[in-house]
């Protein structure tokens, strides 16, 4: 049977997904909800509809005859699109509205964390501003402040001053977390999850700071690198014991069971991983680069997973893979968009283009947001940064910066 398939999404992680399910035997026709200026011809673009209106969405899938439904950003998840679309029976690759509180509300998360004993970083909530301040008479620098809710992976300040901590809980525009800093290596550990079953997916580590060294502001990501070598299997299974499984154990004891990616954002310290926060949706651009590895029918996993039948292992490249974002001038703060790119069209052996922020007009494809493109390779990982920097280097447009610095340290 042909499948019809809806993909919501905009960014790189949604092409990169679109790309790999067009490959696919099994599939149809892919409608992708609204889409970007990538594919144009291979996939129905659905334009008129708000991503976030799941009643609209449900409607529109049941009259078109749609089989499965991927949902690759948080916002329509915490918006209940995926409620929506299984109570019209149509399968959907994604968690319910009550379990995408797990990212939508870092409260929530780190309550869970603590019930179940998952280890994190020491927390207090507070309400706002008021409390933040009064709260941080009792914490001394370095120490993170988080907003509660969704902020595009920028609701974050590390304050490495008690002054600069003070800043952001005056800035905070509703709830919020004041927790502890923690030291050591960052790491995206994702797994494709149903219940309490799950398979685990290629570790990945991604670059959230614009600036090489990690420095400025955080952003949504501005790179990343995939790879078993990242981590050792003695490290994974601590992590699938004292993470992974009692996570997907509590969000089903809170009447909220997980279906979907769960991505635990992990901080490597000298006491073991501990949780920075969890999102449950595939990263990006982590899953630019982990999809280089990926070798299985992508549509047929996910199809699966959003059905209930969990696949017992996954084929991965031993490879490394590495992904890096080229982003508007201003980026992660305001930016100019509308220039023409230059180069799209270069030779680009054994490198993927992924579109995020951009736009087809009659002149051509133009900018048009902060994270404009993503490239992703494959192979040793020395040569994987030599093919994706090779690549960058033909792509032009004003304001144009990628960090140097991707898979260089490790």
């Amino acid at each position: 049977m042909e499948m019809q398939v809806l993909l919501i999404g905009a960014g790189a992680r949604e092409h990169a997904l679109a790309a790999r399910l067009l490959e696919s035997p099994a599939l149809g026709r892919l409608y992708w909800l609204p889409g970007n200026a990538a594919l144009e011809g291979r996939v129905a673009k659905v334009g008129e509809i708000d991503p976030c209106d799941g009643p609209r969405i449900a409607t529109w899938a049941q009259r078109q005859g749609i089989d499965l439904a991927v949902i690759g950003p948080e916002a329509p998840l915490l918006a209940g699109v995926s409620d929506c679309l299984e109570e019209v029976g149509i399968p959907c690759f994604g968690p319910s509205r009550a379990a995408a509180r797990l990212e939508g509300s870092k409260a929530f998360a780190k309550d869970l964390m603590a019930q179940a004993g998952i280890p994190t970083a020491r927390y207090v909530k507070v309400s706002g501003p008021r409390e933040a301040l009064e709260a941080l008479k009792e914490w001394s620098a370095p120490l993170v402040v988080k907003a509660d809710g969704l902020a595009a992976g920028k609701g974050v300040t590390v304050a490495r001053t008690l002054e600069e901590a003070q800043g952001a809980a005056k800035s905070l525009e509703g709830p919020g977390v004041i927790e502890e800093y923690l030291e050591g290596r960052e790491l995206s550990y994702m797994v494709l999850a149903h219940g309490q079953e799950y398979v685990a997916l290629v570790p990945s580590q991604d670059y959230k700071r614009v600036g090489d060294g990690d420095t400025g502001a955080n952003t949504g990501g501005m790179g990343a690198v995939a790879g078993f070598g990242l981590i050792s299997q003695s490290l994974q299974q601590e992590i699938s014991c004292n993470i992974i499984k009692p996570a997907l154990a509590a969000m089903a004891r809170a009447g909220a069971p997980f279906k979907g990616v769960l991505y635990a954002g992990l901080m490597l310290t000298a006491q073991g991983p501990k949780v920075l926060e969890f999102n449950v949706r595939f990263g990006d651009p982590e899953t630019q680069a982990i999809l280089q590895l990926w070798e299985d029918d992508l549509l047929e996993v996910l199809n699966a997973v959003a059905r209930g039948g969990m696949p017992q292992r996954l084929l991965w490249s031993q490879d490394w893979a590495l992904s890096l974002v080229l982003a508007s001038g201003g980026y992660p703060g305001p930016c100019e968009t509308g220039f023409p790119i230059a180069g799209l069209d270069a030779a680009m052996e054994h490198v993927r283009v992924y579109h995020a922020g951009t736009r087809l007009t009659q002149e051509g494809i133009v900018t048009a947001g902060g994270r404009v493109l993503t490239l992703a390779a494959r192979g040793g990982l020395e040569l994987a940064r030599e093919r994706v920097y090779a690549a960058a280097a033909k792509i032009h447009f004003p304001g144009l910066h990628y960090r140097r610095d991707i898979g260089k340290y490790l």
